[in-house]
C-alpha cells in the first residue's frame, strides 16, 4: 500500500472543507480515497468515520482525513475502531504533536471552525511528521 493514498470523509459540516484539501492533496500528487459525502445535504456523521475506519482496516489507505462541523462529533465516532487513532487539531502544533505522541493515523478538522490556510498548514505536519516512538509506543499499545 503505497504511504500516497489518502483516505478522505466529510460530513455536511465538513463539505467545503474536504473540496479545498482534496485539490491540494490532487496537487501535491496524492491518490485521494474520496468516502463521501457529495455535498452539503445533511448526512450523519458516523456513518463517515465508519467508511474511512473501513478503508484503513482493509488495508485501501495508511491514513486519513475526517470533516465535520466541529471535529468533535466525528472525531470521537472514528476513535471507537480500535485501529484508528483520529486526533482533532487545531493548529500546526496539535497537529505535529499528534504524529509525534500520537501516531494518529486520521487527522480530524472542523470545517466550521478552522479556515482553509490553517487547515492545509495542520494537513502538512500531519504528512511530514513521523511518530517519535520510544516511551510513547507503550502508550499506544495500550490503546490498540
Amino acid at each position: 500500500m503505497s504511504n500516497k493514498i489518502i483516505a478522505l470523509a466529510s460530513d455536511h459540516g465538513g463539505y467545503d472543507l474536504k473540496v479545498i484539501l482534496k485539490a491540494y492533496l490532487l496537487d501535491q500528487g496524492f491518490e485521494v480515497l474520496d468516502l463521501g459525502s457529495a455535498g452539503s445535504e445533511s448526512v450523519d456523521y458516523p456513518d463517515y468515520a465508519a467508511a474511512l475506519a473501513s478503508a484503513i482496516k482493509e488495508n485501501r489507505a495508511p491514513r486519513g482525513i475526517l470533516l465535520c462541523g466541529s471535529g468533535i462529533g466525528i472525531s470521537m465516532a472514528a476513535n471507537r475502531y480500535r485501529h484508528v487513532r483520529a486526533a482533532l487539531v487545531h493548529d500546526r502544533l496539535t497537529a505535529e504533536l499528534s504524529r509525534q505522541h500520537n501516531d494518529a493515523n486520521v487527522l480530524v478538522m472542523g470545517g466550521r471552525v478552522i479556515g482553509p490556510d490553517v487547515a492545509i498548514d495542520c494537513l502538512k505536519a500531519f504528512l511530514n511528521t513521523d511518530f517519535d516512538g520510544g516511551r510513547h509506543q507503550r502508550r499506544i499499545d495500550k490503546m490498540s
